[in-house]
This record gives structure tokens, sequence and C-alpha cells, in this order.
């Protein structure tokens, strides 16, 4: 187990979080503030910057950018399969899952200054960052793995801190997109169990970085999320609004009822503090709970220093292709949830079923009153 951040020698990253003891170790952890000061600096480098604002972007930023590209086609080039007697996952996901972990070796290629020996490391986070390839899902969990790859790119010297804004709003933006495309093409289920009481059924830190970029915003206040006209005309602006006009858009009803964390989040005052409380429910909601956390990956990049627990211990399960401690199977993947893009197309024929890498034909709002 690696002690150090030292990138001289490599190694296959692996999850070694299975107690609440564990997440106490790691939360006091060099990784840990590795990590959460990695998003407190990409936060303050997007305050009052626009997705549309000009931004000089670096030769390696636009070949991160590249490798997104070439995920997206890869999905492209694997359409879903008819999966008509399921609002689940469909199954075509792990064919895409299984072109990118095969394509992960070239893909890291196309970035200059990444060392051979160093891709099989990177290439543990670059897959998981798509969603689980055993239960056709997606979370938060899945988010963290490519904030990780971003940071590891980094500790190899490929970005710098000087790329901060441009990793915000050209590379992690790209990203989103991604995977709205991979959400919709293969109706990736929400990861866990939270049902609406997560800020959305698939990510975190777009609202992170996206309340950081309304800091201070003349016209634009919290409330605003619930009009019409300020979603249409801001939501290519800035994160947070895109993220609530993506929801608007795949169910019906108002965010009371589907997405009650975020109405009540709207009537907060600022945007500053909404940003704050969002970095602080980050760390509680993701970095500190065991049952995403439990499925973090530490390598020679992100080590863990804490007590070493075998997998065959006392009251730990082997559950999806993975461990956990019994006591948080539930709320780890003992509850498979349908994609709301499932939902919506339950009552379809075949044909029009089959959704697009880029849209999906005959998308209705699904009704939740």
């Amino acid at each position: 187990m690696a002690t150090s951040t030292s990138t001289s020698h490599y190694q296959i990253p692996t999850k070694c979080i299975l107690s609440q003891e564990q997440v106490t170790e790691w939360e006091s952890s060099q990784t840990y503030e590795t990590v959460f000061g990695f998003i407190e600096r990409l936060n303050e480098s997007v305050v009052g910057v626009k997705l549309t604002d000009p931004c000089e972007m670096s030769e390696s930023v636009k070949e991160v950018i590249g490798v997104l590209d070439d995920v997206e086609q890869i999905a492209k080039d694997t359409p879903p399969v008819s999966n008509s007697a399921s609002r689940f996952g469909n199954p075509a996901f792990r064919d895409f899952y299984d072109k990118v972990s095969e394509a992960s070796t070239s893909l890291h290629k196309n970035i200059t200054g990444v060392p051979e020996e160093a891709i099989p490391e990177l290439s543990v986070y670059f897959s998981e960052s798509w969603g689980n390839r055993t239960r056709i899902d997606y979370g938060s969990g899945m988010e963290l793995n490519f904030l990780c790859w971003v940071i590891c790119l980094e500790k190899l010297g490929v970005l710098k801190q000087s790329d901060d804004r441009s990793v915000v709003i050209k590379v992690f933006w790209r990203y989103i997109q991604v995977m709205r495309t991979l959400q919709q093409m293969y109706w990736l289920e929400p990861a866990g169990s939270h049902g609406v009481w997560g800020l959305d059924d698939y990510h975190f830190l777009p609202f992170v970085f996206g309340s950081a970029q309304l800091r201070g915003h003349k016209h634009l206040r919290p409330k605003s999320i619930h009009d019409a006209d300020m979603l249409e005309m801001f939501a290519k602006d800035y994160m947070y609004i895109a993220c609530i006009s993506f929801i608007n858009s795949i169910k019906t009803a108002s965010l009371r009822w589907h997405s009650p964390m975020l109405d009540d989040i709207s009537s907060v005052r600022t945007w500053d503090k909404v940003n704050s409380g969002m970095l602080k429910m980050y760390r509680g909601e993701v970095l500190g709970k065991l049952p995403v956390i439990q499925h973090f990956y530490f390598g020679s990049f992100l080590p863990f220093t804490g007590t070493p627990i075998a997998e065959n211990g006392t009251g730990v399960v082997h559950h999806d292709g993975h461990v956990h401690v019994q006591s948080t199977w539930g709320d780890c993947c003992g509850i498979k949830i349908p994609a709301v893009f499932g939902a919506a197309l339950a009552e379809k024929d075949d044909a029009e079923r089959k959704p697009t890498a880029l849209n999906v034909p005959g998308l209705r709002p699904v009704p939740f009153d």
C-alpha cells in the first residue's frame, strides 16, 4: 500500500476503506486534503466566470478534451440494444465500458506527458468515471473518479494550476455533457438509494462549481431557478442553471416534489452562502459517507495511509463485484432505481424506445404528482 504521493513508481489503485473507523482516518489524511483542496481551488477559479466567457486553453487541456470527445464517439458507435422488457439500464453500456477500457492505453497516449508506465494506474480512475459496469449505474462516486483522474494528470505535470479555469468550464463541463449522453443512451440508473433526497439523480460537482460561477451575480438569485425565462436565458452560461434546466426537461411537477433539496436551497439569500453550503455538503455527503467512499480507489498518486482491513474480515460481504460492510449494503447498492429515461419511455413501442447518442426520440417528462 502506497504511503506517499511519489510518482517514481506506480501501482494499480485498489479500494481500501471498509469501515467507519477507516473513514475517520481518511478524513484526517493528506490524500483527503489533496482531493478537497483541489475542489476548493477549482471552485475559486470560476467565481463570476461564465461557461461562454473566453478561456485560454493549454495544449494539454485541448488534448484531454479530445480524449473526452473520443469517449463520446465510442458511445455513438455502441448504440443501445432493444431492452423493451426493462426500465433499468441498457446492457449495451457494458459493451461501451469494455471498449473504453480497451482503448484506455491508446487514449492516454494522446495526452502529451503521460508516461506509459503510469497508464494502468490512470486507467482505473478513467474507466470508473463512466459508471459501474455490473450495475449499469452512475453517481457521485463515479464523478469523483473523474476528478481523481484529473488530479493524477496534474501530479504528472500534464495539467498545471494555471489550467484551473479551463479545467472547470471546458474539461469538466465537457465530461458532464458526455455523461448526459451516456445517461440518456443507456438509461444509467442512479447509484445508491437516495432518490429525491440528493441534489440530482447523478451529479454533485456541477452544483458546487455552478454556484461559484454565480457568486456576486447582479441579477440572478438562488430563487431565480423557479423562473422559466431566467433558466432559458442563462442555462448556456452557468452549470447550476443548466443542471436545473436539464432536470426540468425530464421531470414534471415542481422541484418541491422531485428535487426538494434543490427547492430548499433556492430559499437561501445569496450564491455565496449556497456555494459555501455546497462545499460543506460535499464533504459530508460524498467524501465523508462510507457507502460512497468505500468505492474510492487508492494508488501511488492518491495513497491510503490508514489501517488496512482484510476483505475476508468479520462483517465484510461481497456483492455486485465489490466488497462492503454488511450494515451499509442497502445504502450502497441494495435497491435498484430505474433511470428516469426508462420510466419516461416505458409505454413507447420498441421502435420509439431506442435512443440515439444525442437525443431520445419520444422523450416526455415523467409525472411525479
